[in-house]
């Protein structure tokens, strides 16, 4: 049976996460219900399209009279306006409605990409997430960030716009390579360090480095990594204050991945590298946390970061980062395992430092 966790918020339309494996008649359900049945458009990632496009997503095409299909390339440069533009212009020459639904189904990329799309044409058409990576399931489709990269800096283009439904069949999981396991658990692993560490126990029981099979301990630990970003973002849905602890780490790891390039860095993996800084960081500042919580997972991230740039120089692109404030550095940092903050440093030479300690560990 399928979990259900409800987003509240005061920004936007109250919505349901349903977290369950094998769930296409819940939403063959939801959108006979909820919508009408003669137009739809389709923001597919073209892999997940060549697996299930006999299959899953068919089931859900005969539902409309009508289905515009957009299909994404595989990878971070679809994050672009060049692509963004494509879907917008494929979109409003169908004619559709501003009452048609946008069913995006797809990894974080995808999810990203297609939102924005979604949020912006005709300002703003019903969203569906359909999230088929692990990572899209736990994080990226939940909380309303929709967007795409800029030359300067990640996500710097885009919105807050909330789905009015997400829903996370965990069968899609099972057709991933193990390289988007680990680079989902980068974000699992994350809220095991800013919220419930018992997830990292619960991650060291289960088997996290063979291919994923489903299992109900699987299925409970993406609903609570669901509902634990649900609840953040519903106190503060545009990031203004406690939402921020969910960028731990990604200070340091935006600047990794556009330095080793988008495409050639997961996320995931850049994230786990940005939490070693970031750990280093807290130390740094007079807390005692422990690296160990990290290095347990170490062996699941092979790449190196071993970069031409100083640490002068990486601590620099680190003010690219939407976060900056008044032109200082701001970085989610921890007081103890499940308490982090954000802190304002003034004060470079600690962040220097930790990028010596990532580069250390990783070259």
């Amino acid at each position: 049976m399928s979990k259900r966790i409800q987003l509240n918020t005061n920004y936007s339309k109250d919505h349901q996460i349903v977290v369950g494996y094998k769930l296409e008649d819940e939403i063959i359900s939801f959108l006979s219900d909820n919508f009408s049945l003669k137009k739809a458009v389709f923001i597919v990632d073209e892999n997940v399209l060549g697996l299930y496009q006999n299959s899953y997503i068919s089931s859900l095409k005969v539902l409309f009279d009508e289905v515009v299909l957009c299909s994404v390339p595989e990878g971070e440069q679809s994050k672009s306006l060049s692509q963004y533009t494509d879907i917008v212009d494929t979109i409003l020459k169908s004619k559709v409605e501003r009452s048609t639904p946008v069913i995006v189904i797809g990894g974080g990329v995808t999810g990203d990409l297609g939102g924005f799309a979604a949020a912006s044409t005709l300002r703003g058409m019903p969203l569906i997430h359909i999230p088929t990576s692990l990572l899209a399931m736990v994080d990226s489709s939940i909380g309303g960030k929709t967007g795409i990269n800029h030359s300067v800096g990640k996500n710097l283009i885009g919105a807050f716009y909330s789905p009015v439904a997400v829903f996370a069949d965990l069968q899609f999981l099972e057709t991933l390579p193990q390289k988007e396991i680990a680079n989902g658990l980068g974000e699992v692993i994350k809220y095991g360090m800013i919220s419930t560490p018992s997830i990292i126990e619960d991650l060291e029981k289960l088997p996290i480095s063979k291919p994923f099979v489903y299992s109900k301990d699987w299925e409970h630990l993406v609903a609570i990594c669901a509902k634990i970003k649900a609840d953040i973002v519903a106190k503060d849905f545009k990031e203004s204050g406690l939402r921020e602890i969910l960028n731990f780490g990604h200070t340091f790891a935006h600047v990794i991945e556009r330095v080793c390039g988008y495409e050639n860095s997961s996320h995931g993996e850049a994230v786990f590298m940005g939490m070693w800084g970031a750990v280093k960081l807290s130390n740094l500042l007079g807390f005692n946390i422990d690296i160990a919580n990290l290095s347990v997972f170490r062996a699941l991230y092979t790449s190196k970061f071993d970069p031409e740039e100083s640490v002068a120089e990486l601590t620099e692109l680190m003010l690219h980062d939407k976060k900056v404030k008044d032109g200082s550095i701001k970085v989610i940092m921890l007081e103890k395992p499940g308490v982090a903050r954000s802190r304002i440093i003034q004060d470079v030479s600690v962040i220097q430092e930790s990028w010596k300690f990532i580069i250390e560990e990783f070259k």
